[in-house]
């Protein structure tokens, strides 16, 4: 099934807000219904494709198939950036203009060479293709040529699967539930689960390092890869051939992050664990923001510490996204105060023990258990936001989100400058904003802060909300964040990536980049600024 053209995954699942949630827009934040509503597919003029015959014919006989280069309208447009907000109400308007000249479908590895090497004979850009599911603008390059989308759904085979080693060779397109289910069949998970699941496919999420909500326990996505292979307009890249080496710098590293600027990963290996036993997720309440953190800073740093370990403040508490299914309902939590959630997954006895021995830690740093319900709600709801945001866009409303991520010592500093750079932005565009935030991913010495931002869609709503997003960026950089922690840099961090990593730094990224594309076919944009 393909993703939603304009708007989130599955169209079966998208509902309607209820009156009650309709009204407290319109009451609290000035919401009102769209003028019209949004293009149909059928209705969006795209302009023939710039594709020259012996273009084609080269891509043609780079895929083997005619059904694997595609130029016709539909397949464009659902080739079309990504799902970031401003994506999203610029498609819903007809708005294509940076359509890729064609969608082109591999099989393997020597397919994306040839596709590469098509690529440069004829001018043509490429841009690899995922789930799709990019929000900071990293599948829409900056066109001083025409490029290609490069669909990598049918690479989506588990290339080989080591039980001693407890590894597997996976294939990019292959899907997060495709990949779980095949590895399923041996007894073993990869346990990677961002919101992002049903959809993002194993090699977005190494190019753009993702990390999934059970990242306390799993870990990231980039420490879960052990070796991969990457194809570039100058050849193949083959990296890791042991778990860890001090055969110089680690150039995994270098692949995990890059966005597809420098090469199409073509396939991935990672490592596994056994599929767990249980799960539980559990409900706990704090007084405040400043409470829970402490709280959830003490596990990370001193343990035991659980699966999933999460903190919504207090706004994001009172409206509900801390149980995304319950908004709107009767179940919606309406106390005061913090709610966290914690997961165990695992065998029996471990979770129990890191269970009891987390409930004694967070106990002492006045949390209240309120039982397994919100947590399991929670599990429930974890992959709704997205439709939800879709849902609050029908009515008028805009809906955004942004992360980040700090040390413990400046993430109070970096909570409120991020929030007031938001709401003084958006209120001075005369769209004033809710604000609500969660501790999404924990780590010993530092945590991700990741915002959601609810308005009026306004006059404008893209308009209002760049300022306020490059507000937010500068409040991060100022308040000693990292422009991303999980989102990735794409176009729209990418000015203030450069200057979080520096000069020198940017000039040594560049230089890689000469070296394995030398023309500038990949990606351009995304990442780096063009030369």
């Amino acid at each position: 099934m393909d993703m939603l053209w304009s708007g989130w995954g599955d169209p079966a699942k998208a509902a309607p807000l209820p009156d009650t949630v309709i009204g407290l827009l319109r009451d609290l934040l000035g919401v009102k219904p769209c003028d019209a509503p949004p293009a149909g597919l059928e209705d969006i003029a795209v302009s023939e494709s710039p594709l020259d015959a012996a273009a084609r014919r080269a891509l043609l006989d780079a895929v083997g198939d005619e059904a694997h280069v595609r130029t016709d309208a539909e397949s464009r447009i659902r080739h079309t950036r990504g799902k970031s907000t401003p994506d999203l109400l610029r498609i819903r308007r007809g708005d294509v203009d940076d359509v890729p000249a064609a969608v082109v479908l591999p099989a393997g590895h020597d397919d994306v060479l040839a596709v590469l090497k098509a690529c440069a004979e004829h001018g043509l850009a490429l841009v690899p293709f995922g789930g799709g599911t990019s929000v900071v603008g990293g599948l829409a390059p900056e066109r001083r040529r025409p490029f290609v989308a490069l669909d990598l759904r049918r690479m989506d085979g588990l290339l080989a699967l080591d039980p001693v080693s407890r590894t597997a060779t996976l294939q990019p397109g292959l899907r997060a539930p495709q990949a779980e289910a095949l590895l399923a069949e041996h007894g073993f998970t990869l346990g990677h689960f961002p919101q992002s699941y049903e959809w993002a496919t194993i090699g977005g999420f190494a190019a753009a390092r993702s990390s999934g909500q059970a990242s306390a326990g799993y870990g990231r996505f980039d420490e879960m890869v052990l070796g991969l292979t990457l194809a570039t307009p100058e050849g193949t890249l083959d990296i890791g051939r042991a778990p860890r080496s001090a055969a110089g710098p680690d150039l995994r590293q270098l692949v995990l992050g890059s966005e597809g600027a420098f090469g199409v990963i073509t396939s991935v290996t990672v490592r596994l664990r056994p599929l767990p036993h249980t799960r539980v997720y559990e409900g706990w309440h704090f007084a405040s923001f400043e409470e829970g953190t402490a709280a959830l800073r003490r596990l990370a740093q001193d343990g035991p510490r659980p699966t999933v370990l999460r903190l919504s403040d207090e706004t994001e508490t009172l409206i509900g996204l801390a149980q995304p299914d319950a908004i709107g309902s009767a179940d919606a939590p309406r106390t005061a105060g913090c709610m966290a959630i914690a997961g165990y997954v695992g065998t029996v006895e471990d979770t129990t023990h890191r269970r009891e021995h987390a409930a004694a830690v967070l106990r002492e740093c006045g949390g209240r258990y309120v039982g397994e319900e919100p947590g399991d709600r929670w599990a429930h709801g974890r992959y709704s936001a997205p439709y939800l945001r879709d849902s609050l866009l029908d009515a008028g409303a805009f809906a955004e989100t942004l992360e980040t991520a700090a040390f413990w010592s400046r993430i109070p500093e970096l909570y409120a400058a991020v929030r007031t750079a938001l709401t003084t932005a958006l209120t001075e565009a005369g769209t004033p904003p809710l604000v609500m935030c969660h501790i999404s991913h924990v780590y010993e010495n530092g945590a991700s802060l990741y915002f959601t931002v609810v308005s009026a869609q306004g006059d404008d709503p893209v308009a209002h909300w760049t300022p306020a997003k490059h507000a937010a960026n500068e409040a991060i950089l100022a308040a000693g964040g990292t422009i991303s922690h999980h989102h990735g840099v794409g176009t729209d961090h990418r000015d203030w990536y450069v200057r979080e990593a520096g000069p020198l730094g940017i000039e040594a990224l560049r230089a890689v980049k000469r070296r394995l594309d030398p023309e500038g076919l990949l990606n351009p944009g995304v990442l780096l600024p063009l030369d």
